[in-house]
């Protein structure tokens, strides 16, 4: 029962400096569901000390948001918390009422949400939203709230905080709506911060900036920090110890280091495994087989054991194991052979293999874009985006502000090709993808498909046309119709395309989603009963129902657990090796084009700065963008020496875009004057070669750093 002797105002004392920070005992929480209780987090414990980072990591399903949100009591039903204990400072905070832990949330402990569009209120500017928590926990004047605010937007590294106090939400970009959220979080300087997947969403090199700073802060303040992560990657630069979460259970926990150098449960080496390293050509990328068991439907046994290559017949009947230490080790593992394995190399050596096949582009082109513009005019309504300008005293001249989202863009794909297109959020990438494929019009430009110019055609000409042109979107969960079966879903494209009817083309469906790795049964049921990454699997099943030549993939893994998104790239992988299918590939995520595309082109502010092959793009000589973007590439070894390139301020607003090279104002190799004054051309860097680069540094001045496709060095 909470304890009364708590004052409604009163926060935790900080009794003992001795004791750990954060100490869970037993932690459970359970859900209520028509098929009875499931446990989302079971029986989980663990410490974290002050000025320490502990990273939370595993797929999605593990447990690992529950377990955070149930250190504040911020489990709602049909959820329950039925166990445990969260000692903070010596206190068990399960102990407290819910008015008892008004002060603890956002004074002491700090949540940091993944979402920041969800979390920050649209109508309120950021300034006034962290004003409010301020207030709330400090009796301060309004005049020193405000002033807290602009320091704390300061601390995370947001630039003329003074001005940007008073911008909404929508003015800012996603990795800026990411520090906002951490400028609330650290606004009455917190003791622990909860960071739950902060960079899931986020460009290589936002996701490094913010981890950076997370870093930073946490080793000049002095505060504990909760890493909750999907990504191994993420874990490996930012935390000193780590617990890895399985179906609610912690199987695994040990210091950073020795957990990568030796794991102790073979699920840990698998989610290692998973994390493509930069410098190996894959015939196919590693993953786990399976994926995350439902949880109200557990093996008899080890709930790992379906997906383990090291289960025996104990491990798949015996229960499953508890935590326990292992000997000779500090490591702990819910794992009965854990003793016995040694799980020091990796499992999956034999995936390592040659790369991609070679594309012949001996032919035509299948798709083809020359000179592409996209220009929005800026603002909303009838004036939205009108300015008025004078020149030498004549009348003033009405003139309409533009977006140039893109801006001059040309690249062609040949059958049975991938084209990566890469770049920060907000370069214009998918404006590129909805504009060549005529979901928008251009401004202006030609794109030919198959020898068809589509920007001659009328809109049924196009529309005929755009069934062998399919499109897979970010976010299935959105794309895909809540209220239709996915053998409709999938069915009603199949019927479109005219590729069959009737009991064919229900036989059509069911092979479609056998084809992508789902059972042919799976045609009854609705999109919301599939997880994440099922859903993305639909959706690959919704475009190959027209049985197209060309698939544009917008974003199509970067929301999805490091093991799911191997997955779903091999599949994409052997369908394309099937039909020599053509993909236009969209990732603000470079490693992950590293073993996907054929070729990549790098874009900046509406421009492609680098094009050439994965080869020639991944080695020197390097556009200064390109080579920040690799530098940020998480690695899956925290020993490894990471020379990373991080870039000041974000990118400049595609209305009135820099003068010169458009990445002058963030180029930290600027070659002088002539970068502010001349665009630099996208030449080749050889006669002969499809390497082009634009910029103004010679070819030997972007030569100097090593290729990022041979092995680096490391720490040892």
């Amino acid at each position: 029962m909470p304890a009364e002797s708590h004052a409604t105002e009163t926060a935790v004392d900080s009794t003992s400096e001795d004791a750990p920070l954060l100490e869970v005992k037993n932690l459970r929480t359970e859900f209520r569901t028509r098929s009875g209780r499931v446990v989302a987090s079971n029986d989980v414990s663990f410490t974290l000390d002050r000025g320490e980072t502990m990273g939370l990591v595993g797929e999605s399903g593990a447990g690992k948001s529950v377990t955070a949100r149930s250190i504040l009591q911020l489990i709602e039903s049909p959820g329950e918390i039925t166990g445990g204990q969260v000692l903070f400072k010596g206190e068990d905070l399960l102990e407290r009422t819910e008015a008892e832990m008004g002060p603890i949330r956002g004074k002491e402990i700090a949540l940091i949400p993944q979402d920041p569009m969800s979390s920050l209120n649209p109508v309120l500017t950021v300034g006034k939203q962290i004003v409010e928590t301020v207030r709330r926990h400090q009796d301060v004047s309004g005049a020193a709230a405000r002033e807290r605010a602009v320091e704390a937007m300061r601390d995370v590294g947001i630039p003329d905080a003074e001005e940007r106090v008073d911008d909404y939400p929508h003015q800012f970009s996603g990795g800026m709506r990411q520090r906002v959220l951490l400028a609330i979080g650290l606004s009455c300087q917190p003791d622990l911060i909860i960071a739950d997947e902060p960079t899931t969403a986020l460009d290589v090199t936002t996701q490094a900036k913010i981890l950076d700073l997370i870093n930073d802060l946490q080793e000049t303040k002095g505060m504990g920090v909760l890493m909750i992560t999907h990504n191994l990657g993420v874990v490996a630069q930012t935390c000193d110890h780590v617990g890895v979460m399985y179906a609610g259970n912690l199987v695994e926990t040990a210091p950073l280091e020795t957990l990568f150098d030796a794991p102790r449960h073979p699920y840990t080496r698998a989610l290692i495994d998973s994390i493509p390293k930069v410098d190996v050509s894959y015939d196919e990328l590693p993953s786990p087989e399976g994926s995350m068991p439902d949880l109200g439907e557990l093996p008899a046994g080890c709930n790992f054991a379906p997906r383990c290559p090291y289960a025996t017949d104990e491990c798949r009947t015996a229960g499953d194991p508890t935590l326990e230490a292992v000997g000779g080790s500090p490591s702990s593992a819910a794992c009965i052979r854990a003793d016995e394995l040694d799980l020091r190399e990796s499992a999956t050596p034999a995936l390592a293999g040659t790369g991609r096949d070679t594309v012949d582009r001996s032919g035509d082109p299948l798709f083809e874009v020359r000179n592409l513009r996209k220009y929005f005019n800026a603002g909303g309504g009838v004036l939205g985006g009108v300015t008025l300008s004078r020149d030498d005293g004549l009348l003033p001249q009405v003139e309409r502000q533009q977006v140039k989202a893109v801006d001059g863009i040309s690249f062609d794909i040949y059958p049975g090709e991938t084209v990566g297109l890469v770049g920060e959020s907000g370069c214009g990438k998918s404006t590129v993808a909805r504009t060549a494929l005529h979901l928008m019009s251009p401004t202006s430009g030609e794109v030919y498909f198959d020898g068809q110019p589509l920007h001659e055609l009328d809109g049924s000409a196009v529309r005929s046309l755009r069934t062998e042109m399919q499109m897979i979107f970010q976010d299935p969960q959105n794309s895909l119709n809540p209220r239709k079966t996915v053998g409709q879903i999938i069915g009603r494209a199949v019927e479109k395309a005219d590729v069959a009817h009737g009991a064919e083309k229900r036989q059509r469906v069911r092979e479609l989603l056998e084809r992508v790795g789902l059972s042919g049964d799976a045609a009854e049921r609705y999109p919301h009963e599939f997880s994440g990454g099922q859903q993305q699997r639909v959706a690959i099943a919704h475009a190959l129902a027209a049985e197209p030549r060309l698939i544009v993939c917008d974003e199509p893994v970067s929301a999805l657990d490091v093991s799911v998104q191997a997955q779903i790239l091999n599949l994409l992988n052997d369908i394309q090796a099937e039909r020599s299918i053509a993909y236009l590939f969209i990732s603000h995520n470079i490693g992950v084009v590293r073993h996907s595309c054929d070729r990549v082109a790098v874009m900046y502010l509406g421009k492609i700065a680098e094009f050439g092959t994965v080869a020639e793009v991944f080695s020197p000589p390097f556009h200064p963008y390109t080579e920040s973007l690799l530098s940020a590439v998480p690695h899956a070894d925290p020993r490894q020496v990471t020379d990373r390139i991080l870039l000041e301020g974000s990118v400049p607003s595609a209305i009135d875009p820099p003068s010169g090279c458009r990445f002058q104002t963030r180029c930290p190799r600027k070659a002088g004057a002539v970068c502010e004054t001349d665009v630099p051309e996208l030449e080749a860097v050889a006669d002969g070669s499809g390497h082009h680069i634009s910029c103004h540094l010679s070819v030997e001045e972007m030569s100097e750093r090593r290729s990022f496709v041979e092995p680096q060095g490391r720490l040892d």
